[in-house]
């Protein structure tokens, strides 16, 4: 798949995946992975959200430990950054504001936004969501169940053959508060932070 970037320039094309990463997990990662070396883009930032403000805030771990653990996860791995940004925008935080922020402070980039499409089904619920599609471009990864006719056709939005990922932050922690092994669901650094802090037992 090649997909052509606005700019001359294709090295400064830099997607944005959104996240509580709450906690951080394999399907993140792949995802992650998938966008920064098959889709044309050059690198990938995990952007650690305080609070989406579409969810609730309980069951939410700390920020600075969800941070740590994004980048204990993506230390090996330097096509992924982890960005904190949002930590210092007022909250909660939209992605509107924060991709504004983010354009003002890093001029030679492109930025991309990365979604499943279980949230691109909502995205008429987002903030500036016209504005959204009018300045950016958004690619999407695939999920399970996730309508996203209406779309099909759009300019802004690519849909992209990431591999499917079911596995979500609900799961692990379920399994955390149930005692299960969680071993290859998580990368062993993150699941050695978890264990060291009795993380969402």
């Amino acid at each position: 798949m090649d997909i052509e970037p606005k700019t001359e320039n294709r090295k400064l094309l830099t997607g944005l995946f959104f996240g509580s990463y709450n906690p951080i997990h394999i399907g993140h990662l792949i995802i992650a992975n998938y966008m920064a070396s098959f889709s044309g883009l050059k690198e990938v930032w995990l952007v650690v959200s305080p609070h989406n403000p579409l969810k609730q805030k309980s069951g939410l771990a700390n920020m600075y430990d969800r941070l740590e653990m994004a980048k204990l996860a993506t230390e090996n791995a330097p096509q992924i950054k982890v960005s904190d940004i949002e930590f210092k925008l007022p909250q909660p935080s939209y992605t509107i504001d924060t991709l504004t922020h983010l354009q003002e402070r890093y001029p030679e980039k492109e930025f991309v936004l990365i979604m499943g499409a279980d949230n691109l089904v909502s995205l008429k619920k987002w903030k500036n969501y016209e504005i959204l599609l009018k300045d950016y471009h958004i690619y999407v990864y695939p999920r399970p169940g996730a309508d996203v006719s209406e779309w099909k056709n759009h300019p802004s939005i690519t849909f992209t053959d990431t591999p499917e990922m079911e596995i979500s932050s609900t799961f692990i922690r379920k399994a955390l508060k149930d005692n299960k092994n969680i071993q290859f669901f998580v990368p062993d650094n993150v699941l050695e932070f978890i264990e060291q802090k009795s993380m969402y037992r």
